[in-house]
């Protein structure tokens, strides 16, 4: 009687693995290609390399990329809004941020509810304790807002255009 044959199958080289994988993957290497392309033309992937070997000319490159005038004063303006936001107290943003979110989905409701409210049910309102406190909050922030606008102006030398205007 005859023997069954072994037969093991010959492990692909990694060569073969390589085109098999590259030939199921043509589309995906393709759209990939071209991204890269892109980044590269955008200077964007230079700006990552300088990134990643330590940031060295990376404010150059971005600078470069920024270009015109105009990239002064965003970089003044981030800048400034940094500033801003870093003297904010997390606690208090936190509270102001829920207070919006929570108003802005009591008004999304208010409007697909399809209501409208009238002059009595707004004078009725500003009985309600809620509409009381927000309204509190509101002018507290215009207070404050109009108290640090009226500073920066009087530490502002006034220009002889200014200074005739306010005549």
């Amino acid at each position: 009687m005859a023997k069954p044959l072994e037969f093991t199958p010959r492990t692909p080289t990694p060569q073969e693995q390589l085109h098999t994988e590259v030939a199921d993957s043509t589309e995906a290497l393709l759209a990939g290609l071209h991204l890269l392309r892109q980044l590269h033309e955008h200077g964007v992937l230079d700006v990552a390399q300088k990134t990643v070997r330590g940031g060295e000319g990376l404010t150059a490159s971005l600078l470069h990329i920024l270009g015109g005038q105009s990239s002064t004063a965003l970089i003044r303006n981030v800048t400034e809004l940094g500033k801003t936001l870093s003297a904010l107290d997390p606690g208090e943003v936190s509270v102001l941020g829920h207070a919006v979110t929570v108003g802005v989905h009591e008004g999304a409701r208010h409007v697909a509810a399809g209501k409208g409210i009238g002059l009595g049910e707004l004078l009725g309102l500003l009985k309600d304790r809620d509409v009381q406190v927000a309204l509190g909050a509101i002018f507290a922030l215009l207070k404050g807002a109009g108290r640090a606008l009226r500073e920066a102006n009087e530490a502002v030398p006034q220009t002889a255009n200014q200074a005739e205007v306010g005549r």
